[in-house]
């Protein structure tokens, strides 16, 4: 079975598991509006379809998962619409996440900004020889705002999340692996990769997979997403904020102020 939106492929196998696939690669399959809306349409139809035992996520092309946010929309927004981004963002991410069939991210190329926090709300990650991980919003004037913040201290820990979040710097596989932000690494296809995993995982009791998910994530807080949404929004409107996106469009170093 295959169904086709504007921005998603999302097929499904004869075993349950559907692939869903962010079909962007033109623009490295960066986020924008229509494509959260349509991952939000794609979730809320795989937790209701019956057929679906788990789900595997991915960008399409060689070259990026998910290469990071729409930085033409990020430049428009103000305190007020920065927050409402942010939460939609994370409200979305929280539909992943709260899945209670399996979802495994299947990393192939760049996973930046917005697209390591996609992979990040999925359950598992499974990474390609060539995948690149990394929050660079700090240089733009920004925090990441889809659940970054959260999500990454809980699977690396604080010191290492506030490494990454506060330099921006980008890390390997191996890296990442050594860290634990990745379960696995795949020599060839991130995709068959992360099939396997789940027929793993598909081969255990249904409804202890399903409880045990439930129970690794009732932790989590929604306070701490709020902060990080107010906060993002605040810095929507600072002179820096301003600074680097315009920096970034125009592929040139920002000159931060402070302001």
């Amino acid at each position: 079975m295959s169904d086709s939106y504007e921005t998603i492929i999302r097929e499904t196998d004869k075993h349950g598991i559907a692939t869903v696939t962010i079909n962007r690669p033109q623009k490295l399959n960066a986020l924008n509006s229509k494509v959260l809306d349509e991952i939000k349409e794609v979730f809320d139809s795989l937790k209701k379809d019956d057929r679906v035992s788990a789900v595997i996520v991915t960008g399409a092309g060689d070259k990026a998962f998910v290469a990071g946010a729409d930085i033409k929309e990020l430049r428009d927004l103000n305190k007020n619409t920065g927050e409402e981004a942010s939460r939609k963002g994370q409200q979305i991410f929280q539909k992943i996440e709260n899945s209670r069939k399996p979802v495994v991210a299947a990393v192939n190329g760049y996973a930046l900004g917005g697209g390591a926090e996609l992979a990040m709300a999925c359950h598992l990650r499974v990474a390609g020889s060539n995948a690149v991980f990394g929050l660079p919003e700090v240089g733009l004037g920004l925090i990441p705002g889809y659940g970054g913040t959260q999500r990454l201290s809980r699977i690396v820990g604080r010191a290492k999340a506030l490494e990454m979040i506060l330099t921006g710097k980008q890390i390997d596989t191996e890296q990442a692996r050594q860290i634990g932000l990745v379960n696995s690494v795949a020599e060839e296809n991130p995709v068959e990769e992360a099939r396997k995993l789940i027929q793993q995982i598909l081969s255990k009791g249904p409804l202890a997979v399903q409880k045990a998910i439930e129970a690794v994530f009732t932790s989590d807080k929604n306070e701490s997403y709020r902060t990080e949404a107010a906060l993002f929004g605040e810095l929507c409107e600072t002179e820096d904020f301003m600074e680097g996106t315009a920096a970034f469009l125009e592929k040139r170093k920002p000159d931060f102020k402070g302001k």
